[in-house]
């Protein structure tokens, strides 16, 4: 079997830096400075993206803007097994439709309701909380759903799990700061990694 074929076989393999004219445009972040930094210039499309952090509401906070914007959209916004309930006030106040997002606790079924949500079509973006414990296996299985529906991945990790492989194409470790947010790219498929942003909470918004 030649490399080309096991590359085909296994579309999830790392292949180094892409040529810039095969990287798909990505689906802005809502922070200028960030989307310079990322490869796709935004979330890479179709894709699963891991946020770290010791605060789950970090990486919440750094997703908002682009939940606003696909709010609009006809699909759906799926929050799976969120730690807390959901304040509707806060989510409105950062522009959310509230009709487009819907909220489940599947408990041990987590990654499974995922899974069904980023395969399906009908959702714009998955956000996903727990459903561990993770291995390569489980996160590809993730990433492959995300590339059949078209969707959005977010999955909410503790920053341990930088020490864990992934193939996840973005991961980035988020870190709430006296004014704003410190973001590291860990890694990025096809570009480099290491990149630390400080974000201020008067960063663009688009």
């Amino acid at each position: 079997m030649s490399i080309q074929q096991i590359l085909d076989r296994h579309p999830d393999l790392w292949r180094g830096r892409v040529a810039p004219e095969q990287v798909p445009a990505g689906v802005p972040t809502g922070c200028a400075a960030l989307d310079r930094e990322l490869v796709w210039g935004g979330w890479p499309p179709g894709s699963l993206s891991e946020l770290l952090s010791a605060r789950m509401g970090d990486g919440l906070g750094l997703v908002l803007p682009t939940l606003a914007r696909l709010s609009t959209e006809p699909r759906w916004l799926l929050l799976v097994d969120p730690p807390w309930l959901p304040f509707a006030p806060a989510l409105a106040a950062h522009g959310l439709v509230l009709e487009q997002v819907v909220v489940i606790n599947a408990g041990t079924r987590s990654a499974w309701a995922a899974e069904q949500g980023l395969g399906s079509g009908a959702c714009a973006a998955v956000l996903l909380w727990g459903g561990g414990p993770w291995n390569p296996t489980r996160l590809r299985r993730l990433q492959l759903a995300a590339e059949t529906g078209g969707a959005l991945a977010f999955l909410f990790r503790d920053p341990a799990a930088c020490r864990s492989p992934s193939p996840a194409p973005l991961r980035l470790q988020v870190e709430r700061i006296a004014d704003g947010r410190r973001v590291t790219v860990l890694k990025q498929r096809g570009g480099r990694g290491g990149v630390v942003l400080t974000l201020s909470n008067e960063s663009s918004i688009s």
